[in-house]
């Protein structure tokens, strides 16, 4: 069972690309050293560092004609990955 949940790949974390630091959201009970091993399996790269971050969900709130609607967004853990200098992460090699 993996905990990688997915790769990020948004505007700011592909800035990060260039300077050797990728970023994935991962299971919530996931540590810095699992972390480690399986992107090291999966990627085949070498992990230098890692730093973790856990959001939390936010509120929301959506006005239908009927009533209102409220609710949150998924609460989520993010790790930024930094690789050993000269290796990269190819995300859209499969593709």
């Amino acid at each position: 069972m993996s905990v990688l949940v997915k790769p990020l790949v948004t505007e700011k974390v592909s800035s990060m690309n260039e300077k050797g630091k990728y970023g994935f959201v991962v299971k919530k009970g996931a540590n810095k050293v699992e972390i480690k091993k399986e992107i090291e399996k999966m990627y085949g790269v070498k992990v230098e560092n890692i730093n973790t971050m856990v959001y939390q969900g936010k509120r929301k709130t959506r006005y239908t004609k009927s009533r209102v609607l409220e609710g949150r967004t998924d609460a989520y853990k993010k790790a930024i990955v930094t690789v050993a200098e000269g290796e990269v992460i190819d995300f859209y090699a499969g593709i």
